[in-house]
């Protein structure tokens, strides 16, 4: 078993005799990406800061790769914190310092560099997060997506393995909030650091989290997968995901995640086990790249108007969809066999490749070059019987392309 990243054991916290943080254990896992949810004021902060090393706690023991911190010697300890980084919730950028000067700053002040070789890893971050033409801007003159891509620039800047994000996504519209949230999937891809995020960007942060952890009255009450989370029967679920997670999911306006799996359940699990139905598996291939092009808003901006076209055609004959991943939707199409859905999988790829152009046209800046491709292929399961997890993965073996949009300067195909 490969030791954890990070490891809580027993972890307690303690102000003015109010437990915070109360025998926390908890592990993150190196590589992937931990959200960390919980209720305003639960401790999520303060859990952060530990980790960071703002805060020691008052019993347990903190790990980093299986060895315990408090034991480190002053030159292993100054090692591991040269490990973190952590992007602010507002950024914090320095308003009288130029991009460059932003993203130069840690280098400046935590390591022995000269301003050769700083300059050398400043100029491989700009090119890396294609801001080398803001390098000479002011923060004041950057959109505000703009302003978090140099941030987070500058958090991996010192090639640290892990990244702390408080509330990143704070104050921005749905689809800037999922664009934010895209732009680190994409990044800890590109750069393999370890990322932890706390969060209440509920569903939305689902679909970039590899691991849950829910920290609830002082104490991680779960620990796995948003599929696992699914299941977890506990009064959190309740008081706090539900009611932020709604019925639908904000940007496409698809069923939530949780509203799916009612909808699927009552139509699907209670029916003859004769019963047929399609599960219908949708890809944008190309995504992350075509973000790196265009920009995240405007790749959120195209998955809420390929989901929302998608409700359009499917609704009408009874199906329903939901976002599973970032770039990937199901459709479900109940009491449904192949021959039928092969002929509504046909109509849709038509219309989409016309009239539904069109409309993802509307979404396409002025970029140099850049692609994408819609993907697609559907499975048969028994009502019943089969999970439609385990039949979503079939019918993503094998999709095919029905859509290609291919941009040059000022046009799109």
């Amino acid at each position: 078993m490969d030791i954890p990243l990070i490891e809580f054991r027993n972890v307690t916290k303690r102000f003015n005799g109010l437990t915070v943080l109360d025998g926390v254990n908890l592990q993150i896992n190196q590589g992937e990406v931990t959200t960390i949810i919980g209720k305003s004021g639960s401790g999520k902060s303060v859990l952060l800061k530990h980790i960071v090393g703002l805060m020691i706690q008052d019993e347990g023991s903190i790990l980093y790769k299986g060895q315990d911190i408090a034991q480190f010697s002053p030159k292993e300890k100054k090692s591991y914190f040269m490990q973190i980084s952590y992007m602010f919730q507002n950024n914090a950028l320095f308003d009288s310092m130029t991009v460059y000067e932003n993203i130069a700053f840690p280098l400046q002040y935590t390591t022995k560099l000269s301003a050769g070789e700083i300059s050398d890893k400043v100029k491989v971050k700009l090119e890396q997060t294609e801001l080398v033409d803001m390098a000479g801007k002011y923060p004041a003159e950057l959109s505000g997506g703009t302003q978090k891509r140099v941030a987070l620039s500058r958090a991996l800047v010192t090639e640290p393995q892990l990244v702390l994000f408080d509330e990143p996504t704070t104050g921005q519209d749905i689809v800037r909030r999922n664009a934010i949230l895209s732009m680190v999937s994409e990044y800890r891809k590109k750069f393999g650091f370890t990322a932890v995020i706390i969060s209440h960007d509920i569903p939305d942060i689902f679909f970039i989290s590899d691991r849950i952890l829910v920290l609830h009255d002082g104490k991680i009450v779960f620990q796995g997968t948003p599929e696992e989370l699914d299941d977890f029967q506990h009064p959190f679920v309740d008081e706090f995901i539900e009611s932020l997670e709604g019925f639908e999911e904000r940007l496409t306006g698809l069923y939530s995640k949780r509203a799916f799996k009612m909808r699927y359940q009552n139509e699907l699990k209670k029916n003859d086990s004769s019963e047929t139905f399609i599960i219908i598996a949708f890809s944008v291939k190309s995504f992350g790249s075509y973000c790196e092009k265009v920009g995240y808003t405007a790749g959120q901006k195209m998955i809420r108007a390929l989901g929302q076209y998608m409700n359009k055609h499917f609704s009408a004959v009874g199906g329903f969809s939901v976002r599973q991943k970032l770039n990937q939707f199901i459709t479900v199409l109940p009491f449904s066999d192949y021959n039928e859905a092969r002929e509504l999988v046909e109509e849709f790829s038509r219309d989409l490749a016309s009239d539904g152009l069109e409309e993802l046209k509307l979404q396409i800046p002025e970029c140099e070059c850049a692609e994408l491709s819609v993907l697609v292929n559907f499975a048969e399961g028994k009502s019943g019987q089969d999970e439609i997890l385990d039949i979503f993965k079939k019918a993503r073996n094998n999709q095919k392309e029905i859509l290609r949009i291919q941009i040059g300067k000022g046009s799109a195909s």
